[in-house]
């Protein structure tokens, strides 16, 4: 079998590919640039694997580098919800939708199956009284950035799937974590800013629906060598709270803060103003927009992935507690590479 996977030099990407070289795939990794020499250094030397550089929203190279190629892992995108400025944010969203009309026109006719990583927030965030949400639904709330870019791009791939009789399945994982990044993403990000006391004070009454990269890889290879088709959820059915993540932080590393309580709802519109304070005060990566707080202000992340466990084999194989840990420990690691205080 031989593998194209966009994006290989991200979290997910790196773990894949070398996931796929131990099953004995060939695999053509594409990145951004090959100037990036720190960020591809983890591909370089693996057996079988080809280093390329491709701008996925250039149809033509894309469609090239599809030849003879059996399943096109597409992964690449932007993960960002601190992007700067509304014209960066607009960027993110155009460069996900023309990336996903790329990747299903160069496998048109080509490509026998295309893996498509999406995200869980494709789906809606759910109130208290309603019931978990599903991959027969859509989020509807594209007021955030990278919900906008996540939905309208997989929308957009399974219009044009249907068009070219593309064989399409997509994943839609929660927020990655675990080892294997060589920088931060916002999920991670949100894992450095408790170990840095983020939450001392007290934590909003948010869900985050960690999963493992190892357990996201899994679900990516499955998709591939199995007939499942359609949307499947990659998450735990009962996501943690930001209080309870930074309660299993603390018990792995009693130098973490246990959050100190659960904030009351009222102060949600200042959440913003405290993830500033904190990035001054602690060092911590900056986690928490106006947008962002807004769509989740009364909403939890509440979705299942009963679909993936019946139909696609996959469950949640990595404990939550080894998944902080080791993604803490990566933390560290990278902090002290780059010269900065732990």
């Amino acid at each position: 079998m031989k593998a194209l996977v966009t994006g290989a030099n991200g979290h997910i990407g790196n773990s894949l590919v070398r996931a796929l070289v131990e099953r004995g795939y060939s695999v053509r990794a594409t990145v951004r640039s090959l100037g990036e020499t720190d960020r591809i250094a983890p591909l370089v030397g693996l057996p079988g694997v080809e280093i390329v550089a491709l701008d996925v929203r250039d149809a033509e190279r894309f469609r090239n580098l599809c030849d003879d190629i059996d399943v096109l892992f597409h992964l690449a995108a932007t993960y960002a919800y601190h992007a700067g400025s509304r014209t960066t944010d607009e960027d993110i969203v155009a460069d996900s939708i023309k990336g996903a009309e790329s990747a299903i026109r160069a496998a048109a006719r080509q490509v026998n199956r295309v893996v498509f990583t999406s995200s869980a927030m494709t789906v809606p965030l759910r109130r208290a009284s309603e019931p978990p949400a599903t991959e027969a639904d859509w989020q509807t709330d594209l007021s955030v950035p990278y919900f906008r870019a996540k939905t309208m791009a997989e929308q957009r791939a399974w219009e044009l799937a249907e068009r070219y009789a593309v064989d399409l399945v997509t994943l839609l994982p929660g927020a990655v974590c675990g080892p294997g990044f060589t920088r931060g993403t916002p999920s991670t990000d949100a894992i450095e800013a408790i170990m840095r006391g983020a939450l001392r004070f007290g934590a909003p009454r948010f869900t985050m629906p960690v999963v493992d990269v190892r357990d996201v890889v899994r679900a990516q290879i499955l998709a591939a060598e199995t007939n499942a088709g359609g949307r499947f959820l990659l998450c735990r059915d009962e996501p943690p709270t930001l209080g309870e993540l930074s309660r299993i932080m603390h018990a792995i590393d009693p130098r973490v803060p246990a959050a100190f309580m659960t904030m009351p709802d009222f102060m949600g519109t200042m959440l913003p103003h405290i993830d500033w304070l904190n990035s001054k005060l602690f060092d911590t990566p900056r986690t928490l927009t106006p947008e962002l707080v807004e769509a989740m202000q009364g909403r939890q992340f509440n979705a299942s992935s009963r679909r993936a466990r019946d139909e696609l084999g996959w469950v949640p194989e990595i404990d939550l507690r080894q998944t902080l840990a080791d993604t803490m420990e990566t933390i560290r690691a990278l902090r002290r590479g780059a010269g900065r205080r732990i």
